[in-house]
């Protein structure tokens, strides 16, 4: 497993445990408590998906700065 792929894997771990902790200490009823429950999995998704396009936006960057936006285009377009 590769470094950024265990980064991603801690942060939606420890996104879920805090948000179950957070909310079964909560004085909520507890239907209100259910619902809260029921909505973790879209929210923790969202979270996801979320870091994982901003870490593809860093490494897109990150490629524009080594190699250079226009030796990058010319190569996509000689790998088609």
């Amino acid at each position: 497993m590769t470094e950024t792929r265990k980064v991603l894997v801690a942060a939606a771990a420890g996104t879920v445990v805090g948000l179950v902790a957070g909310i079964l200490i909560a004085p909520d009823k507890g239907s209100e408590t259910r619902k809260k429950i029921a909505a973790l999995p879209k929210k923790t998704t969202d979270y996801v998906k979320e870091v994982a396009d901003k870490g593809k936006e860093s490494i897109t960057h990150l490629k524009e700065k080594v190699f250079g936006k226009k030796e990058l285009e010319e190569a996509e377009l000689n790998f088609s």
